[in-house]
C-alpha cells in the first residue's frame, strides 16, 4: 500500500515538474527599446515604447528586460501611469538591467521613475494575454 502511494506521489511530482518545464520553454524574452533601451524618446516618438509592445504578443511568464544608464523603472497602476507619478510604485529599480517577469494576464504600466522623463514619454504599457488552453 506504501509502495502504490509513493509511485503516485513519485508520478505526480515528475508530471507537475514536466508542465512547468514545458510552460518555461514556451517563455519569451523582449528588451524593451531593444538596442536603444530604455531611454527619454526624441520629442516627436513619445509614443515610441506604447508601439513597441503593442506589436508584440506577451504571455504569462514572459519577461522585459530594461537596460539604461542613471534612469529607474517601476511598475505602477494605471492612475499612476496617467499621471506620471512615481510616489507609490508597486515595484522599483535602478539597477540599470532590470528584468520583470509577467506572473498574470491583463495589463502592466511601467514609468521611468526619472523627474520629467514619464512626461516626455518614457512609459509604457504591457498587456499580458491569458494562457491558451493546452
Amino acid at each position: 500500500m506504501a509502495s502504490s502511494k509513493a509511485r503516485f506521489l513519485l508520478a505526480a511530482t515528475t508530471t507537475l515538474c514536466f508542465l512547468q518545464l514545458l510552460q518555461c520553454v514556451r517563455c519569451s524574452e523582449f528588451e524593451v527599446g531593444e538596442r536603444a533601451g530604455w531611454v527619454v524618446p526624441r520629442e516627436n516618438e513619445t509614443e515610441v515604447y506604447n508601439q513597441w509592445a503593442s506589436k508584440k504578443r506577451f504571455k504569462i511568464s514572459d519577461t522585459i528586460i530594461f537596460k539604461y544608464k542613471k534612469d529607474s523603472v517601476m511598475k505602477v497602476n494605471k492612475q499612476d501611469y496617467n499621471e506620471c507619478n512615481s510616489t507609490r510604485p508597486d515595484f522599483f529599480s535602478n539597477s540599470g538591467n532590470t528584468a520583470v517577469t509577467l506572473d498574470r494576464s491583463g495589463f502592466f504600466y511601467f514609468i521611468s521613475g526619472a523627474t520629467g522623463h514619464c512626461e516626455k514619454g518614457q512609459r509604457m504599457i504591457v498587456w499580458v494575454i491569458a494562457q491558451e488552453a493546452p
